[in-house]
């Protein structure tokens, strides 16, 4: 992802609706074969939409509609103004689609008022009641009645935010939307996307993202006239988010009352009808259209997204044409790298391409253009290790066993629970010095976090490690982890992460050309992290506090994975207190923490339990050979 004065704010300036693709096009194509006409759309309720469409100048021809809806500009203005490209990629270009693009309600130069992942209103009772559905329904009918030469069906297709308005197309979908591609889509902004995990504020995203996007726009402009970055006033994100302080702080030093969406966040600190309302997943019901899901493995913004906008529509529409592709991507990575690395890891072929040619346009084809059935499986996933794509009749696989990796004494793992009785390992968690995500000097929260050499954090007193013996053969895990801890705490809250590794061997080869300084050999390659905030461990609604030296358990999902840990390898589990900055600090201390002051941050000393009775592990889903 670009660096500009600020990651997300980058994102926000240059992630259009038709996002970057590998293959750069020659806009002069655009124009020579395109008839770009811009409209002010108006909605049930009088508002209009600013919609810009690109028409094939092809005759005897019907073409479909390819619509994507945005919160990051449909740039560039004026009709004598073109992209350089158009759909998700060149291949859809050259074919031909009536590809459209628009401002959500209240961006840009699209009238009305912007609501973040605004609610859904199942039961619409006049005309002002209105959703992110409504709006793609009014979209899709006056497309069909005014634009000439469609051959009545459309598609939607759309990455990360645009991928939240591709899944708020399913509920009440237009009859004549027959295709929808939710990518890394925006899915629950409190349990798993972007600006939390399991209720821990994702600090580092939220700060960059809002301190741009969250600027408000008293009436429709371009983006030369709106927001500017961000400038950190210190270039090491580690120092920077530790210079505030208290979360409270970043209103009095940064913010004031200008980001609402800030201070929404500072006001709703659990689960509470705030989140819940604007949770899609159960409105995706009665789903007509055929769906295709996709995501990255390595998306630190929507992994989680991706997952459960596919399982939500499995579980509540059983018979809808519903399948999923995850791949071994960044965020966007299947259309905005050739998908061959990323970071360190090789993957020995480009994912990325091969997803385009014989998942993505086939699906779209075939349900816009009544092309040759694209023949998808259900669930299309890369498995990384043994690079090697595998289509499976369910996701998680069906042809699984379920294990645990249980934690041993003297650091060890293994599937086998331990025997002995009041073992534990203990050590101190100082919020104030918290355990980095990354080594290295970072401005910006950076995307390789995800897949990173974790040697660093292994060498700290405060990570507690856990690796099984070389591996005699290929492991591979294809599905859902469920971390389960046995701890015990000094304070009255705590944050606890979870880190799955694989562990190459000490002799492994480093790659050609080498990067820099880079030893593959011992390499700690990071396959998933996630954490918990302690006192939501039986509720995201009701936090309870830690009883202070008592045993307890804090169980809680990681997002699926698909990986293969190669003979001669090891499997490593890291667990730490603190993921600092891209997760704000706890105090240790039971509290509303967005309201905490400097003074409530403690240290404590914490247990992770490893015996008979209190025993501590991760469980995994094993792929039979």
């Amino acid at each position: 992802m670009v660096r500009l004065k600020s990651l997300y704010f980058a994102v926000f300036l240059i992630f259009t609706a038709t996002t970057l693709f590998a293959q750069q096009t020659d806009s002069a194509y655009v124009r020579e074969n395109y008839t770009k006409i811009e409209r002010l759309i108006p909605m049930r309720d009088g508002v209009k939409l600013f919609t810009a469409i690109y028409i094939p100048k092809e005759k005897g021809r019907k073409f479909p509609f390819l619509i994507n809806r945005t919160p990051y500009t449909v740039s560039p203005y004026g009709e004598d103004k073109y992209k350089t490209s158009l759909g998700p990629t060149s291949l859809f270009l050259k074919e031909g689609f009536i590809f459209v693009y628009q401002d959500v309600r209240g961006k840009w130069m699209s009238e009305g008022e912007y609501v973040d992942i605004r609610p859904q209103i199942a039961n619409k009772k006049s005309k002002k009641d209105i959703d992110e559905s409504s709006d793609t329904y009014d979209t899709i009918d006056w497309l069909l009645k005014n634009i000439p030469n469609n051959n009545g069906k459309a598609g939607i297709y759309g990455i990360s935010y645009p991928g939240f308005y591709s899944t708020t197309s399913l509920p009440n979908a237009h009859p004549a939307l027959k295709a929808v591609s939710p990518q890394a889509p925006v899915t629950d902004w409190f349990r798993g996307d972007d600006f939390h995990h399991n209720g821990v504020l994702f600090l580092a995203d939220a700060f960059s993202f809002y301190s741009g996007f969250g600027v408000p726009r008293p009436k429709p402009i371009t983006p030369d006239k709106g927001p500017k970055g961000f400038e950190f006033p210190i270039k090491d994100n580690y120092r920077f988010f530790l210079s505030i302080g208290a979360l409270k702080n970043v209103k009095e030093k940064y913010f004031g009352d200008t980001i609402k969406f800030w201070n929404d966040l500072m006001a709703h600190g659990t689960y509470d009808n705030f989140w819940k309302e604007r949770n899609i997943l159960p409105h995706l019901t009665n789903v007509k259209p055929a769906v295709l899901v996709v995501g990255g493995f390595f998306d630190a913004e929507d992994a989680f997204g991706a997952i459960h906008t596919y399982e939500a529509i499995e579980k509540q529409n059983p018979s809808a044409k519903n399948s999923l592709v995850m791949g071994p991507w960044f965020h966007g990575g299947w259309v905005r790298s050739s998908g061959q690395s990323f970071g360190d890891i090789q993957f020995d072929q480009p994912t990325s391409t091969w997803y385009q040619q014989n998942v993505e346009f086939p699906f779209f084809m075939q349900y816009l253009k009544d092309a040759a059935p694209a023949q998808l499986a259900e669930a299309t996933i890369f498995v990384t290790g043994s690079n090697e794509w595998k289509k499976f009749s369910t996701w998680p696989p069906k042809e699984v066993e379920n294990k645990t990796l249980y934690f041993q004494t003297n650091g060890k793992l293994s599937f086998n629970k331990p025997g002995t009785s009041n073992n534990f390992d203990e050590y101190e968690s100082d919020p104030n010095t918290p355990v980095p995500y990354q080594a290295g000097i970072q401005e910006h929260r950076t995307r390789e976090y995800m897949i990173d050499d974790q040697r660093f954090a292994a060498r700290r007193p405060d990570v507690k490690v856990y690796q099984t013996d070389v591996l005699q053969e290929d492991i591979t895990l294809a599905g859902p982890l469920t971390a389960d801890l046995q701890v015990s705490t000094t304070g009255t809250d705590a944050d606890y992460v979870v880190k799955l590794i694989d562990v190459y061997p000490e002799d492994e080869k480093n790659p050609s050309p080498n990067p820099k300084g880079l030893i593959m050999g011992g390499y700690q390659m990071l396959v998933r992290g996630e954490i918990m905030r302690g006192k939501f461990r039986n509720s995201f609604e009701k936090p309870e506090p830690f009883l202070p030296g008592k045993v307890t358990e804090v169980k809680y999902s990681l997002v699926d994975v698909a990986h293969t840990f190669k003979k001669g390898h090891r499997i490593m589990i890291q667990v730490q207190n603190s993921w600092f900055p891209i997760a704000d600090r706890n105090p240790q201390k039971f509290l509303d923490i967005y309201t905490a002051d400097d003074k409530d941050f403690q240290k404590a000393t914490h247990r992770i339990y490893h015996d008979a009775d209190h025993a501590s592990g991760l469980n995994v889903t094993v792929l039979k050979p």
